[in-house]
C-alpha cells in the first residue's frame, strides 16, 4: 500500500513539474516578445525589407475571416509605406490545398501591384514559414502580420533565429473557436520553444529568391 502511495505521488509530482514547465515557457515566450509587437505608424518607420503574412486556412478558395484580416492588415501597411514588398507564406504543398495563391489573388484584388508580391508556397507551420523568410528569401527585417496570440510564438522563433522583427497584430473582431485556439497555442509554444534551441532546417528548401527583387518569380499559374 505504501509503494502504492509513493508512486501515485512521484507521478502527481512529474504532472505538476511538465504542468509548471509548461506555464513558465509560455510567460516567458511572451515577456520576451511583448515589446516588439508595434503599432501601425511605428512599423512604418521600420523601413522593412518584407511584410510577412502568414496563412490561416481558406475555406472553399477564399481567405477564412482570420487569414482575409491578416491580409488586409499587412495591405494597410504596405500602402502606409512600411514596406515595398508582401510576403504570403503559406500551405501549398499539395495540388488541392492553395493557401498562398488564394491570399496573394485577394492582395492583387485589392490594388497591390503582382511585383510586390512573393509567395511562400511551403510555409507549413510558424516554424517554416520564418525560417524561409530568412534563409530562402534572405530578409533581414521583417514586420510580421497575424493575430495577437499568435504573434507572440512568431516573433520568438524570429528572434531566435536571428532575425529583425516586429508584430503588427490583426485581430479587429472575434473569432469562434477562440478558447481552443488559444489553448492550442500553449502547447505550440512549447513545442517551438524547443525547435528555437535545436533550430532545424526547414522542412522543405530550395534556391534563393530575393526578397527586393520581382514577386512573380514566386508565380506557379
Amino acid at each position: 500500500m505504501k509503494r502504492t502511495h509513493k508512486i501515485v505521488i512521484m507521478i502527481m509530482i512529474v504532472i505538476l513539474i511538465i504542468v509548471l514547465s509548461l506555464i513558465f515557457v509560455n510567460y516567458f515566450v511572451i515577456l520576451k516578445t511583448k515589446s516588439m509587437i508595434i503599432s501601425e505608424e511605428q512599423a512604418v518607420e521600420k523601413n522593412a525589407d518584407c511584410i510577412l503574412i502568414l496563412g490561416a486556412g481558406i475555406w472553399q478558395n477564399k481567405p477564412s475571416p482570420m487569414l482575409e484580416d491578416r491580409i488586409k492588415e499587412g495591405i494597410s501597411l504596405y500602402e502606409k509605406g512600411a514596406s515595398k514588398k508582401i510576403l504570403m507564406s503559406g500551405d501549398h504543398t499539395k495540388s488541392d490545398y492553395d493557401e498562398v495563391n488564394v491570399m496573394k489573388e485577394y492582395a492583387i484584388e485589392k490594388g497591390i501591384s503582382s511585383e510586390d508580391i512573393f509567395m511562400d508556397h511551403a510555409g507549413i507551420s510558424t516554424y517554416d514559414s520564418i525560417y524561409r523568410v530568412k534563409e530562402i528569401f534572405k530578409a533581414k527585417k521583417v514586420i510580421i502580420v497575424t493575430q495577437e496570440y499568435h504573434l507572440y510564438r512568431a516573433l520568438y522563433i524570429a528572434q531566435s533565429l536571428g532575425l529583425e522583427a516586429y508584430g503588427v497584430k490583426s485581430n479587429p473582431r472575434e473569432y469562434a473557436g477562440q478558447m481552443m485556439r488559444d489553448f492550442r497555442e500553449v502547447l505550440a509554444r512549447d513545442k517551438d520553444f524547443v525547435m528555437c534551441i535545436l533550430k532545424p532546417k526547414s522542412k522543405f528548401l530550395g534556391d534563393s529568391i530575393l526578397i527586393n527583387g520581382n514577386g512573380d518569380i514566386t508565380n506557379d499559374k
